[in-house]
């Protein structure tokens, strides 16, 4: 962002942690409840962690394009960037580091996380470009109703009534067989699929207006944003009654949800670190700085780590699980969460290296 701001960037940093964090446990099988995903409807803390690294997406699109104007050549960047993303997506689910180094593929899984920033992305700023606040909130408004509604009430092709639920009759898992087919994280759906990216896009607009309140810097920002995350709260939950939290369809109600806990957050952190001056959270703004770059290093490795064997039974990931953490602690769940911890101050690590040495991975 052209002029930083401390807490955002502590935010982002905390977040593609907490992605690395949940993404490698050391054993899947024995993981604590909240650091999985809810099995369908309801909301974790893991939940929590996608939205809010695209609520921070749109913040920084809030600053970094504030002034733009959408020329051939600002278009054209944005366009990169985003190909750039959902390549590097793609590269994740294709490639394999052992023989024969890439996915069949009828098994390729075409979303995923890194395809889905892309896309919300370059839709979201396009979006920034073109429209004033006002017209953001009336797309993000209309655009969730007008999904509840589609979702909700509009019977599908077989006359089948629609379903929210873990089902063929569940417009988005209807759309996503129809289209993807095998190329799915499941059988049955996918949790970055193609109609969720709607909603999806919803969560960056409200971090481009969060963005925008956090440009006034009046003495009631703080205020402001505890209230707005309180009202967009109470919304969600109350919407939810109808349209319950689900992150997997990408729920309205998930959308007003998390947005609101992401406000609350901003705005605590915002206090402590921007106003107040209190000098914390480094480590974690190292991590934000190359936040694409460090995600997908993760990624990577961690398909090395699982892929390549060190025996017959044994990957390198098992290898080191076992022999240097579950073989010594009895609680299994214990020693997989120490895992995940080391993982992730590894890469914090690595994150204060290249910032030592000036290094930023620009994506």
């Amino acid at each position: 962002m052209k002029q930083r701001v401390a807490s955002v960037d502590v935010l982002r940093g905390l977040t593609v942690i907490a992605m690395i964090l949940v993404n490698n446990p050391g054993s899947w099988s024995k993981v604590y409840p909240p650091l999985l995903h809810a099995s369908w409807h309801g909301l974790t803390p893991t939940d929590f962690i996608f939205p809010m690294f695209l609520f921070i997406v749109g913040i920084s699109i809030s600053y970094a394009y504030r002034g733009k104007i959408a020329d051939a050549k600002t278009l054209k960047k944005i366009g990169i960037r985003s190909l750039k993303l959902i390549g590097l997506g793609l590269f994740l689910a294709w490639f394999l580091p052992t023989y024969p180094f890439i996915k069949p593929y009828e098994s390729l899984r075409f979303p995923g996380v890194l395809q889905r920033i892309g896309v919300v992305f370059f839709i979201s700023v396009i979006l920034f470009l073109y429209c004033n606040w006002k017209q953001l909130i009336a797309i993000g408004c209309s655009l969730l109703i007008a999904y509840w509604l589609f979702m909700g009430f509009v019977p599908l092709p077989d006359g089948t009534s629609p379903t929210f639920d873990r089902a063929a009759n569940n417009w988005a898992n209807y759309i996503d067989l129809k289209v993807l087919g095998t190329h799915m994280w499941k059988g049955d759906y996918d949790p970055e699929g193609l109609l969720s990216t709607l909603p999806a896009i919803v969560t960056c607009i409200s971090g481009i207006l969060i963005g925008k309140q956090l440009q006034f810097k009046s003495a009631s920002t703080t205020t402001n944003l505890v209230i707005i995350g309180g009202t967009l709260l109470c919304l969600g939950y109350f919407w939810s009654l109808w349209f319950p939290l689900n992150k997997a369809i990408w729920s309205s109600s998930f959308v007003l949800v998390t947005s609101g806990y992401a406000t609350l957050i901003l705005a605590l952190v915002y206090q402590i670190i921007d106003v107040k001056q209190v000098k914390i959270g480094n480590l974690s703004k190292y991590v934000g700085m190359n936040a694409i770059s460090i995600f997908f290093l993760s990624g990577f490795m961690a398909k090395l780590f699982y892929r390549i064997k060190l025996s017959e039974k044994e990957s390198i990931h098992q290898w080191i699980f076992n022999h240097l953490l579950a073989n010594h602690i009895t609680d299994t769940r214990f020693a997989s969460l120490l895992y995940a911890l080391l993982v992730a101050s590894f890469y914090t690590g690595l994150a204060y290296i290249l910032y030592k040495r000036k290094i930023v991975v620009k994506v």
